[in-house]
């Protein structure tokens, strides 16, 4: 198993990022609040867990060891696989799903992509206690709207394309464009919420990229 990979950061997309590797560039597929994180030209460090198939290796990395186990423990229930198990942390920290399986929140569950009623009570069915109870001290807050009303997960967006090599400026103004043409907080999630990050960005890196 390659339980981690170190080096300089070659490309950062949507979904993955490239990690040069003894002079091999490494594709580890990763949440958006992970690449968020990463700059292309400087070094990382990602805890990773290769996931076997009969026509695949994927690697996927995290920000921390943590991740990676309640990542591997996420698929051991019944219908979750690699990419919902990476879906799920895209959307909860570790601690937010040690909490809502806990306390058998369904709602918190299905806000993941993916995941339905009957998903969300199997979760937390077959799961049991084996995710561990939340850290010590309360879950960290969700983070609170700015100052001018700005919703801060938009900084979300500008952050990811900054992390994917776009100046902070070019991404702040792309960002404004897309949710202005919108006319919009911003594109709308499947469950309503009113800014969807994943759709925001790639209508901004449409744009970034002349096809918007």
């Amino acid at each position: 198993m390659i339980a981690s990979v170190r080096g300089q950061v070659l490309a950062v997309r949507l979904d993955s990022v490239v990690v040069e590797v003894g002079g091999a560039g490494i594709l580890v597929q990763a949440a958006p609040g992970t690449l968020a994180g990463l700059r292309v030209g400087e070094e990382a460090m990602l805890a990773t867990s290769l996931v076997v198939r009969e026509d695949s290796l994927t690697l996927f990395g995290f920000a921390d060891a943590d991740e990676r186990e309640v990542f591997e423990v996420l698929q051991t229930v019944s219908g979750v696989g690699p990419r919902l198990a990476l879906a799920m942390l895209a959307v909860h920290r570790p601690d937010g799903l040690r909490a809502a399986v806990a306390a058998e929140d369904h709602a918190a569950l299905v806000r993941v992509p993916g995941i339905g009623k009957k998903g969300a009570q199997r979760i937390c069915l077959e799961l049991g206690d084996r995710l561990g109870p939340p850290s010590d001290g309360p879950l960290p807050a969700a983070p609170a709207a700015a100052a001018d009303g700005t919703d801060p997960r938009t900084q979300q967006v500008v952050d990811a394309l900054v992390g994917l090599g776009y100046p902070v400026k070019q991404a702040g103004d792309a960002v404004d464009a897309v949710l202005a043409a919108a006319g919009e907080p911003g594109p709308a999630a499947a469950d309503g919420d009113p800014l969807d990050v994943a759709a925001t960005l790639r209508a901004a890196l449409r744009r970034l990229s002349g096809r918007g």
